[in-house]
């Protein structure tokens, strides 16, 4: 049996932190048998936030990880590092650095700059909003009012990849097809959404069916997880993407990252289209 080892990783930002945890997150993932143990210290933007992080940091010691962009912070952090013998990064300063080489221009040194309230953070909005509310075929005669559709049998990621696009400031519905139950007619008559169609192979469905089955307890004798009834289902669901000449994503080895970056590529080309029409 391999023992799994531990490290402390201090993660400080000015504003929600999520920048350090994605890029933290993406890195410790290349490490097989080790797992951080993570401190998030969100909104870090006064000397005396910063102190409960030194606190822990004595504490706790490890790698420590920012996004601070007031320089005062960003140096008293980089000096108790230094004391306690923590490696210490700014995230932001490489890419900073980048782009005022490149622009000629120095940055303002605003906390949080990328959450201020603009166009594009209602955009976000109203697109979460719209697709929570048509999820899983809700709404059906509204598809029309829809960025992009998502089509698929159960356990396909469809409502998940469309929460992701959704915070990418995409409107996106999706319809489950459903054995013996057509879908909603207003699916096939829209014409500005982008429709995609997504599956996966029937051993891939039916692995994620049976541990849904067993989180709710329930039985497996049911044609949800039977081989035959499932590979009918791939098949037909393939056949209507066909007949409709909808793009078809197989979600089998995707992460959901994965399948919304290759959704957007395509909702891009359908919105060059539609402006050359």
């Amino acid at each position: 049996m391999t023992t799994r080892s531990y490290f402390h990783l201090h993660l400080v930002s000015d504003s929600t932190g999520e920048t350090l945890i994605a890029v933290s997150r993406a890195v410790a993932s290349q490490y097989t048998g080790i797992s951080a143990i993570e401190h998030v210290y969100p909104l870090v933007r006064t000397a005396q936030q910063l102190e409960r992080v030194l606190n822990e940091l004595e504490e706790s010691p490890g790698i420590v990880l920012y996004t601070l962009v007031e320089p005062e912070l960003s140096e008293k952090l980089e000096r108790v590092c230094r004391e306690h013998g923590c490696p210490c990064l700014s995230v932001l300063d490489p890419v900073m650095a980048l782009f005022q080489s490149y622009l000629g221009t120095v940055s303002n040194h605003r906390p949080g700059a990328q959450h201020v309230l603009n166009a594009e953070y209602f955009k976000r909005i109203d697109a979460l909003n719209y697709t929570m509310l048509h999820d899983d075929g809700q709404l059906p005669h509204d598809l029309e009012s829809a960025d992009v559709i998502l089509v698929g049998i159960s356990r396909t990621s469809k409502t998940p990849t469309s929460m992701y696009l959704a915070n990418r400031g995409i409107k996106t519905a999706n319809v489950p097809l459903v054995p013996d139950i057509p879908p909603p007619p207003d699916l096939k008559l829209v014409r500005r959404p982008l429709v995609v169609g997504l599956i996966a192979s029937p051993e891939r469905i039916i692995q994620i069916r049976q541990n849904r089955l067993l989180s709710l307890n329930a039985s497996d004798d049911t044609p949800y997880v039977d081989r035959q009834a499932v590979s009918s289902e791939v098949s037909q669901s393939r056949r209507m993407f066909q007949q409709n000449n909808w793009p078809v994503i197989d979600v089998t080895r995707r992460s959901i990252e994965e399948t919304a970056a290759a959704i957007i590529d395509l909702y891009k080309e359908r919105q060059n289209q539609l402006m050359a029409q």
